[in-house]
């Protein structure tokens, strides 16, 4: 049985549920940095091969902005959180209240790009905490560092780091936006956390599943 077949709907609730919790932490960060009432949901979670992350990023050659750290800890990987440029120019429009932000070309507003990075502080730190709550693993990120380029380049440089391939990724959907503001006004990305293989088994034995069985 291949290790993907293992994991059942209750340990992927449980996922949802360490998704939900660090999107309600990292919720009450940015009402307090933007002095706006935000909400922000995990509509779903899912474990999938590599291959299958780059798709969901659209493509290779999809231009995207991205926030990549390492977490270091006993259950070492990396973590992305994926942006379309047109969802990145919203969030920024909102958090400096600026709808001339754009992304579609450099140079790129410096501001904006700022206002990401906080972003990315505030979701990696928060989700992270919340793992590690669930799983009783110590676990702390690394400075999160932005770039806007092709998918491929930015996923492929993160499984440098790694220096061996990846064979599953956790993905999380994360959607955020303004409480009075409508479902369609709403910020979409994608944070893809890749533990490094050995990290797999520390993260989902701590969850009950048994790996090598």
């Amino acid at each position: 049985m291949g290790f993907e077949e293992k994991i059942t709907s209750t340990h992927l609730d449980v996922l949802r549920e360490v998704g939900n919790i660090g999107a309600g932490n990292a919720a009450t960060a940015l009402s307090t940095l933007l002095k706006k009432k935000i909400d922000m949901k995990v509509p779903n979670v899912k474990v999938v091969s590599f291959d299958e992350v780059m798709g969901m990023a659209g493509g290779a050659e999809n231009v995207v902005v991205s926030i990549f750290l390492r977490i270091e800890g006993e259950a070492p990987g990396s973590m992305f959180f994926l942006l379309p440029l047109e969802q990145a120019a919203k969030f920024s429009k909102v958090m400096l209240e600026d709808d001339s932000i754009s992304f579609e070309k450099p140079p790129y507003s410096e501001l904006g790009l700022s206002a990401l990075q906080e972003l990315g502080n505030i979701l990696s730190g928060s989700y992270l905490t919340a793992l590690s709550d669930f799983t009783s693993l110590n676990l702390s990120p690394s400075v999160p560092a932005l770039s806007i380029d092709m998918a491929g380049a930015i996923i492929g440089f993160g499984l440098l780091e790694l220096s061996q391939m990846s064979d599953y990724a956790i993905v999380i959907d994360t959607t955020l936006k303004e409480e009075e503001l409508q479902d369609s006004d709403s910020v979409k990305g994608q944070f893809f956390l890749l533990p490094d293989p050995a990290s797999f088994k520390a993260i989902f034995e701590s969850l009950g599943v048994k790996v090598n069985e």
